[in-house]
């Protein structure tokens, strides 16, 4: 298999190894020149050579090996100058390497590493918005095409979707080994053009297949049609607001404070993007009325992005009801293991006087032990988050495997609908803030979804996921924190919220729709009277 730095030096300029070889090449042929010439001169003089005496030949044959010692002279000053050419142009350009670069070799110019570096950020993230903006729109252009019509377009986003998961996961050794800007330069240097390439061929592949797209849809001739469609989703969604709002304050009456955590604020966040359906559903339909195709399919896409969203904070707090309600049932059962686990581990009974948690025991087996005890003090007292319970069920019975206790615990099925639960989450509360997060918890959540991703998944795999996708989440959370909200406190309109979730361009000026960088804001110009002015990058 080509290894991704191959792969990517071979989409990019060639390689100043070829430079190199061209000047040896040269050099080599100049001393081959010098070299033949004295012979071919020798070998002109032959036949009066032997015609002369036996007198005449000692002092010919000392003056001929004169000639050819001193034509020996050019021949290895050329090689040196050679070879000191090619060791300068070596050096200087190891040594320009060091300090700029030109990522995807395309004339753009020379940057810095540092600059690099943020480059690398803002492409993985904008093609982060690309691939998820394109998923939403392709499944509504699956629902009212053919699957022959819409497969040139899904190829398009899974190869966009597979370069940027090698990006991320370039990106996540990087972060790993610590290698930042003035550390290792060399390496980074290499990993970071890896991650522009990459990250720009996924761009290039979106952007090429987005006038095709534009015309599977066909919004500006369906718009009717398309509205309808879009009406119908939403009255669905708003009759199941009310429904939500009810679930969740029975998850606060029920379980810890922790346990609805997660989608705490995402029933009032789904009112706000059906207000901003509403708008933009009556736009639409008042432009279509009057004719002006172009303006209604820019705000009925605008209005789609917005129910879309709003089903999947609606639809997150009924996921996350069902996956506490089957980790409490799954919890007794793991719990009891795992104790009679603990109590057959071969440890002596525990000595009078001693901690109550870890009954006498030390290393592994007493941190199980109080990973347990907690975990019995809570469910007993309650209310308790049944998902963290569970997590540490899981974590109690690793320790005791890796002790030598029971490997029998299947801890790594409890294990697993708690990391589950955390990406799926981290997944959600990303998506509909894609607009203020940035590289770091995009990066984390993309390499939780890798280890969970198909085929076997060991329990250390598990764990690693779980811990990278609540990462995901407080990095993401602290991104939104430093974003603010690009409405105000009095946006009435929904154009802040939709600004947040990536549904608008970050100024405002338009809808984001299926394709690349340069492709999905292509709509704004049909799009007016709605920007806020209030565009934040979020590539750091």
């Amino acid at each position: 298999m080509t290894s991704s730095l191959s792969r990517s030096r071979s989409r990019r300029a060639p390689s100043h190894s070829a430079v190199r070889v061209a000047h040896a090449v040269l050099g080599g042929l100049i001393a081959v020149g010098w070299l033949v010439l004295p012979l071919a001169r020798a070998g002109s003089g032959d036949g009066p050579a032997v015609a002369r005496s036996a007198e005449a030949t000692a002092p010919a044959a000392a003056s001929e090996d004169g000639t050819e010692t001193g034509d020996l002279v050019p021949p290895l000053v050329a090689v040196g100058a050679a070879g000191v050419l090619a060791a300068y142009t070596y050096t200087r350009r190891r040594r320009r390497a060091t300090t700029r670069t030109t990522p995807g070799g395309d004339g753009g110019g020379v940057i810095s590493l540092r600059e690099l570096d943020l480059l690398a950020k803002r492409s993985l993230v904008d093609i982060d918005n690309c691939v998820r903006t394109g998923a939403e729109e392709l499944d509504i252009a699956a629902a009212r095409s053919t699957h022959e019509a819409a497969e040139p377009y899904a190829d398009a986003l899974t190869y966009a979707a597979a370069e940027l998961a090698a990006a991320f996961r370039l990106r996540q050794r990087l972060d790993e080994a610590d290698a930042g800007v003035g550390k290792g330069a060399g390496g980074s240097r290499r990993v970071l053009e890896e991650i522009v390439a990459r990250c720009r061929d996924a761009g290039r592949r979106l952007d090429a297949a987005a006038p095709g797209f534009d015309q599977l849809r066909a919004l500006e001739r369906n718009t009717p049609a398309a509205l309808e469609s879009a009406g119908t989703r939403f009255r669905e969604l708003a009759g199941r607001t009310p429904a939500a709002a009810a679930e969740l304050a029975e998850l606060h009456r029920r379980y810890a404070p922790t346990a609805s955590f997660p989608v705490v604020g995402d029933v009032e966040q789904a009112k706000d993007r059906l207000v901003f359906t509403t708008r933009h559903l009556d736009r639409a339909r008042r432009y279509a009325d009057r004719g002006d195709s172009a303006r209604a399919a820019a705000h009925l896409r605008a209005a789609e992005g917005a129910v879309q969203q709003a089903a999947v904070l609606v639809d997150g707090v009924d996921r996350l009801a069902g996956e506490l309600a089957s980790a409490a049932a799954e919890l007794p059962a793991a719990l009891s293991a795992a104790e009679a686990a603990l109590g057959a581990a071969g440890e002596l009974p525990p000595a009078e006087g001693t901690d109550k948690d870890t009954g006498g025991r030390t290393g592994p087996f007493g941190r199980a032990g109080v990973l347990l005890s907690g975990v019995r003090r809570e469910t007993a007292a309650g209310p308790y988050d049944p998902l963290d319970a569970l997590r540490r069920v899981a974590e109690a019975g690793a320790l005791l495997a890796g002790a030598g206790g029971d490997d029998v615990l299947g801890e790594r099925a409890h294990a697993l609908l708690p990391a589950h639960s955390a990406l799926a989450g981290a997944a959600d509360y990303i998506g509909t803030h894609r607009g203020a997060v940035a590289c770091e918890a995009r990066t984390r959540l993309a390499e939780a979804d890798r280890l969970l991703g198909p085929g076997p998944t060991t329990l250390v795999a598990v764990r690693r996921a779980d811990e990278l996708a609540r990462e995901a989440r407080r990095l993401a959370e602290r991104d939104v924190r430093a974003y603010g909200h690009p409405g105000g406190d009095h946006d009435d309109t929904g154009a802040g919220g939709a600004v947040l979730g990536g549904i608008l361009l970050d100024d405002g000026a338009g809808p984001v729709s299926y394709g690349g960088p340069h492709t999905r804001g292509r709509r704004a110009a049909s799009f007016s009277g709605t920007g806020t002015g209030t565009g934040t990058s979020t590539g750091t």
